[in-house]
């Protein structure tokens, strides 16, 4: 975060305090620079005004910068540390009751503000931008086929420090889990070594392998079989059941975890033709390996083997599966619409990627009209 600016402007009764850094300060806490701005005329007793289109925020008065930057850390505690573990990535979520509740993205927890303040009057009033992830809830399922699923339930308000458990929850906790476990734990592996076995796995590698193609990548070989990306895909391939737990320590042990080729490899091994279902139980890797737009494009590159190629009959549910990793945070909007508009024969050829793309189009529609009832709101 920026170290928060003031300057000084006017004299006599008309002085005022500018801040004209709020919105960078405010972009790093995730919040509107509204919030924080009146939460210092709440604390000093003074009228505030903003101008978000000229991105000017004041405070009346002269207001000495130190004083203002104990302030928001006290808006920080309050307004954006998560209660249980203290972690400042959360989202401000209004519930039906219109309590104020702090969405911890580390822990999975559900903490209330202390209501009150009166600055929780002020963000009543003026709610947060949805996230996607409220986007998604919102018109969860209607993607596909234009089908409307059954209407998510409103949050229900939770006591300070109360846990979450709804599914996000359970899958912040598994990737937790992945954290604590990092070490490869020592087992007693014993492989069939005669030349039987060694040529079916040298076989069913092979036939692995003819089916991932890597884009450009950092190594020179590609799924030639001594690669590490061909030896995880292998892996992946034989063990499908291992739980993602086992899955991400191998990939840790092979030194892939922050390559963007294996998340491609991963989505091409890792699936069945239960796909849909099988996203929620996969997606504790998907969230620890997925950190950047080239990991997320590596994703979608994927999927358009797997579905495209590897599995045609399959291609109507690219809705379901876009939306199923939308709705866990491991793709973002802007890369799915990009990736949507622009045929590539990066991963495929020109007509299967069009065959992908024109498949999604129900998912990529539900997003323009999800921000579109944003915008209205």
């Amino acid at each position: 975060m920026p170290v928060l600016l003031t300057k000084i402007e006017g004299k006599g009764n008309g002085i005022k305090t500018v801040i004209p850094n709020m919105s960078d300060v405010s972009r790093s806490l995730s919040r509107p620079p509204t919030y924080p701005t009146k939460f210092f005329g709440c604390e000093l007793g003074a009228q505030t005004s903003f101008d978000e289109k000229a991105d000017r925020y004041i405070v009346n008065g002269a207001h000495d910068a130190d004083k203002l930057r104990d302030l928001l850390d006290t808006f920080i505690v309050k307004f954006v540390l998560c209660g249980s573990c203290k972690n400042p990535e959360t989202e401000l979520i209004i519930t039906k009751n219109e309590d104020l509740i702090r969405d911890c993205k580390a822990c999975g927890e559900r903490t209330i503000v202390d209501m009150r303040h009166k600055l929780v009057t002020f963000i009543l009033k003026n709610p947060p931008k949805n996230p996607k992830k409220s986007k998604g809830a919102k018109k969860q399922g209607t993607a596909e086929n234009g089908q409307n699923s059954p209407k998510v339930q409103a949050e229900e308000p939770l006591a300070d420090g109360e846990g979450s458990d709804h599914e996000l929850a359970k899958i912040r906790s598994e990737v937790a889990g992945l954290e604590e476990n990092a070490a490869i734990a020592e087992e007693d592996w014993s492989v069939d070594t005669s030349a039987e076995a060694i040529k079916a796995r040298m076989k069913s590698l092979g036939a692995v392998m003819a089916k991932v193609k890597l884009g450009d990548d950092d190594s020179g070989d590609e799924g030639n079989g001594d690669d590490p990306y061909s030896q995880l895909g292998a892996w992946v391939s034989e063990n499908q059941d291992a739980g993602p737990v086992e899955v991400f320590r191998k990939v840790q042990e092979m030194g892939l975890e922050k390559k963007h080729k294996a998340v491609q490899v991963l989505v091409q091994t890792l699936f069945t033709e239960d796909i849909v279902e099988e996203i929620k139980l996969s997606a504790p890797i998907f969230l620890k390996m997925v950190t950047s737009e080239r990991h997320q494009k590596a994703l979608l590159g994927g999927l358009e083997r797997f579905l495209g190629i590897d599995h045609p009959d399959l291609i109507s549910v690219v809705p379901k599966v876009l939306m199923e990793f939308y709705q866990i945070d491991v793709l973002e909007e802007e890369v799915v619409k990009q990736w949507g508009t622009h045929v590539s024969r990066k991963y495929v050829d020109k007509e299967t990627s069009k065959k992908v793309r024109k498949a999604s189009e129900p998912f990529l529609q539900w997003l323009d009209e999800a921000e579109d009832d944003d915008d209205d709101e």
